[in-house]
């Protein structure tokens, strides 16, 4: 069996990392980002760890649990690895929803950290 290429490990172990983290402890992600990331959010934009941690801390929800149903990795421009990640999760007693989350990662002083990241509710408007 062959050894999976260096960006998928890094990645799936990012996506791993991430959501451990942010179903258990939000405030450990802030390790994840700098002040140059980026996050949009259902359309909002956020940059800087600081502002990042604030959407991340205040969402309106107090338990969350996803689940990854897939993970895409790509090596990218600049030495990054591109993930993408389709799931589900659960937030408080709500029904289960769908979402999309990408992750552009750098490696900054020998640290995988998220550069941008993108999240959407796989929600539909069929009216």
């Amino acid at each position: 069996m062959t050894e999976s290429p260096m960006w998928e490990q890094v990645g799936a172990s990012f996506v791993h990392l991430y959501y451990r983290h942010f179903d258990a402890d939000r405030v450990q992600l802030s390790a994840l980002y700098t002040e140059a990331s980026c996050l949009s959010w259902e359309g909002e934009q956020f940059q800087g760890k600081s502002a990042i941690m604030e959407k991340m801390l205040n969402l309106p929800f107090q338990k969350i649990q996803h689940s990854i149903t897939s993970q895409d990795h790509q090596p990218a421009p600049d030495n990054c690895i591109l993930s993408m990640v389709v799931g589900q999760l659960k937030v408080d007693e709500e029904p289960v929803m769908g979402f999309h989350q990408l992750f552009i990662l750098k490696n900054m002083n020998d640290k995988w950290i998220c550069t941008n990241d993108i999240f959407r509710l796989a929600l539909y408007n069929f009216a």
